[in-house]
C-alpha cells in the first residue's frame, strides 16, 4: 500500500485538490471532525470524498454538509450514513468570525483536507471566495506561459 502523503501535522486521508482551481483560498482554520467508530476506521482506509463538501454555521455551531465517508465493510449491521451531517469542533470566538465573514457576499466555507493530528480526525477548511471562469482561464495561460519559458531556457 502506498505510503500517503504527510503536512506538518500528520498523515493526510484526502484532500479536494479542485477547490484550488475553482476557489480563491483567503484563510485556512483546522477544525475538529465529530465521527462515529465505523467512519474513523473507513478514513484510516482512506475512503472518503470531500469535493463537493461545505460548511454551514447554524445556531452558534459548525456542520460539515456534504462530505462521502464511505461505509466501513467490517462493520456488520452498525454502520454509518456516508452521507450525514458532522459536527465541527471549533472555539466560539473562531465561529463568531467565520459567521461575520460568511454574511459578506461571496465568501464561503469548504473542506480542503481531512487528516490526523496525534491521532484525532482533524478537517482543514478554507475560508474562500469563488473565481469567475475569466479568472481561471487567465491563471491557466500564465501558467503555460511560465511552462513554455522554462522549456526554452532548458530549466524544468
Amino acid at each position: 500500500m502506498p505510503e500517503k502523503k504527510k503536512n506538518a501535522e500528520g498523515k493526510i486521508v484526502v484532500s479536494n485538490r479542485k477547490a484550488y482551481h475553482l476557489y480563491s483560498i483567503e484563510d485556512k482554520i483546522e477544525a475538529g471532525i465529530v465521527l462515529q467508530g465505523s467512519e474513523v476506521k473507513s478514513l484510516r482506509e482512506g475512503n472518503a470524498d470531500i469535493s463537493d463538501a461545505y460548511v454551514v454555521i447554524e445556531n452558534g455551531e459548525a456542520f460539515l454538509h456534504q462530505a462521502h465517508i464511505a461505509e466501513y465493510k467490517n462493520s456488520g449491521y452498525l454502520n454509518h450514513n456516508p452521507k450525514r451531517v458532522r459536527k465541527l469542533l471549533l472555539h466560539r470566538h473562531e465561529i463568531r468570525r467565520l459567521r461575520v465573514k460568511l454574511d459578506q457576499r461571496g465568501y464561503t466555507l469548504i473542506c480542503l483536507s481531512i487528516y490526523f493530528k496525534k491521532g484525532k480526525a482533524k478537517l482543514l477548511l478554507g475560508l474562500a471566495r469563488g473565481k469567475r471562469k475569466f479568472m481561471r482561464k487567465r491563471e491557466i495561460q500564465e501558467r503555460d506561459m511560465k511552462r513554455a519559458l522554462r522549456r526554452e531556457r532548458g530549466a524544468f
